[in-house]
């Protein structure tokens, strides 16, 4: 039975992208857009994304909305990432450091407490936690957090966690594939399951690719390098830095 076009846009039918009052905000990848509910990151909600490994292409994938965010002046919020983050590779992917805001955590309550915080301040551009520990009902309190914000709000969890429920609307399987590339499962949206996970190109930044090839050796790090968005150790001194203190999670 076809449905009312009358109808409010909480209606959908099951076989049919869902629709929303508030668009989505434009993942950057054209291909992404068509697979997600809005036609992009979907504000106001939590947007899952499980990793197999850390570094695998993280701030690759969020590059484009996080530079358009840093662009219009909004705050970028990094909660307890797993590695330092390199400052001149995430420059080089067009994103405004004085935008950012680093936040320390090494306790999992403590992370949580943070993250529910800053939802609850609701200014923000875009949240990015790392919360591998978080259960469903710690998912839950968050979903309904973020119900209050404007802002994205990405959760960083391993890929052992897709089997398990979560209260997170839209929820990725990405992984590094060949050459720089990123595969990108939908495994959970308003909609139906995606046939086959998104290949994105999204090639390593040119500090990070000089950076491989000094400690390899290899010529075109770019093309034959891991992809990986942070090298490990990296000197303190390339951690992205502010003009004041970054906050640090009590």
């Amino acid at each position: 039975m076809a449905m009312s076009s009358g109808l409010p846009d909480t209606v959908w039918h099951a076989d049919a992208l869902g629709s929303s009052h508030v668009p989505g905000i434009s993942t950057g990848h054209a291909r992404l857009d068509q697979e997600l509910p809005g036609g992009g990151w979907p504000p106001s909600v939590l947007t899952e994304l499980l990793w197999a490994q850390h570094g695998g292409g993280e701030f690759r994938l969020l590059a484009p909305v996080l530079a358009a965010l840093s662009a219009a002046g909004k705050a970028i919020i990094l909660l307890a990432p797993p590695q330092q983050v390199f400052a001149p590779a995430m420059a080089q992917l067009g994103i405004d450091l004085k935008s950012i805001l680093l936040v320390r955590s090494e306790k999992p309550a403590d992370r949580l407490w943070a993250t529910e915080q800053i939802l609850k301040s609701a200014h923000f551009g875009a949240l990015l936690c790392w919360l591998p520990q978080a259960r469903h009902d710690h998912l839950r309190r968050l979903q309904l957090a973020a119900g209050n914000t404007e802002g994205l709000s990405f959760v960083f969890r391993p890929a052992a966690a897709q089997g398990e429920s979560s209260p997170a609307p839209l929820r990725l399987l990405c992984q590094a594939g060949p050459g720089g590339q990123i595969a990108v499962d939908v495994i959970k949206r308003r909609g139906p399951a995606a046939s086959a996970p998104v290949m994105l190109d999204a090639r390593l930044p040119r500090a990070i690719a000089r950076h491989i090839r000094k400690i390899t050796g290899r010529g075109d790090a770019s093309r034959d390098a891991p992809a990986s968005d942070s090298i490990s150790p990296i000197n303190v001194a390339h951690a992205v830095d502010r003009p004041v203190p970054a906050r640090t999670a009590a």
